[in-house]
């Protein structure tokens, strides 16, 4: 495994990340979950994301227990608050009243004292800025906090974050994660070249398109048991499938077999070519899988082979 600074922190990450979003505590049995986990671990995987809204608690549950056996310094482990978790006005957002209770109920839930990462999981309109960020920064100076992130803010969004942050002398955000993959490419415009400027880095999700860069659904079919057969993502695949964009993926995936490689393992490595990403953030739903995803950390591409891939995505 290889690992990078996550922006201008001097925390290490990971080239890879294990992700818990519709995998543990929900379509995969919690024997296969940990062993899953754990074998990321093994692998030298040491960042591992979770969330309060993922299954109501229950990933951040199979996460923490997976981990449990494993020196608490030698792995990073995250949560998020932003979306609902109950049906009260106050159930939801990055008020500082939501942000305090769910860290807390994340914590109890995982058995920590901690947790490396916070994530405000969305950006909140209707709560100051300053508000949610002082929060944080109150359960960094607690301990229970080691660093503050974001989750798909918008370049305007980050920089008011950072200037908020700096007049009021709270601590800054030092990572984003955004969707980002070979087919949806939208932080290249404008998030990476503020956060690059802020000294923010990205933890991105997605990376494979929700399996559609595996090759998986070639000639745009679902087997089952994949994330494309999952209803809560079934229609998201199908219009993939629907926009034509198969055929760029038969051809990227016709060009990772001339290079002897997955075509995973060539969308992953693909996303570490930029260096304002720290890491890509898989999902395993069995330990074969983040085993196959580990090894894109050792494919470089060259120049001749991103021209060709910009070519097929053009």
């Amino acid at each position: 495994m290889k690992y990078r600074r996550l922006g201008r922190s001097g925390l290490k990450v990971s080239e890879i990340s294990l992700g818990s979003w519709l995998t543990y505590g929900k379509s995969v049995e919690d024997d296969t979950a940990i062993k899953t986990i754990q074998r990321a671990y093994e692998l030298g995987i040491n960042s591992f994301d979770s969330a309060n809204v993922y299954e109501r608690g229950e990933g951040e549950k199979v996460m923490a227990k997976a981990l449990r056996p494993f020196r608490r310094e030698s792995y990073i482990i995250t949560t998020k608050a932003f979306w609902p978790m109950g049906d009260g006005v106050n159930d939801r957002g990055l008020s500082r009243k939501h942000v305090f209770e769910q860290l807390h109920a994340s914590l109890r839930r995982m058995e920590l004292d901690y947790v490396d990462i916070f994530y405000c999981h969305r950006y909140d309109p209707e709560t100051p800025v300053e508000e949610t960020l002082r929060t944080i920064d109150d359960m960094i100076r607690q301990g229970k906090v080691l660093y503050a992130g974001v989750s798909e803010w918008t370049a305007a969004q980050i920089q008011e974050a950072i200037t908020v942050a700096d007049q009021y002398l709270l601590d800054r955000i030092v990572v984003n994660q955004p969707s980002y993959s070979m087919l949806n490419r939208y932080i290249e415009k404008e998030v990476i070249p503020v956060s690059s400027k802020l000294g923010i880095g990205q933890i991105v999700f997605s990376p494979l398109a929700q399996g559609v860069l595996t090759g998986k659904y070639r000639g745009g079919h679902i087997p089952e048991g994949t994330r494309g057969s999952n209803p809560e993502i079934n229609q998201w695949v199908q219009n993939m499938i629907a926009s034509g964009v198969m055929a760029k993926v038969d051809a990227l995936e016709d060009l990772a077999n001339e290079l002897g490689i997955t075509l995973s393992e060539m969308a992953l490595a693909w996303i570490l070519r930029q260096p304002n990403v720290a890491s890509a953030l898989v999902g395993a739903s069995r330990p074969e899988q983040i085993e196959a995803n580990a090894k894109a950390v050792e494919v470089e591409l060259c120049q001749e082979t991103l021209d060709k891939i910009e070519a097929i995505l053009a």
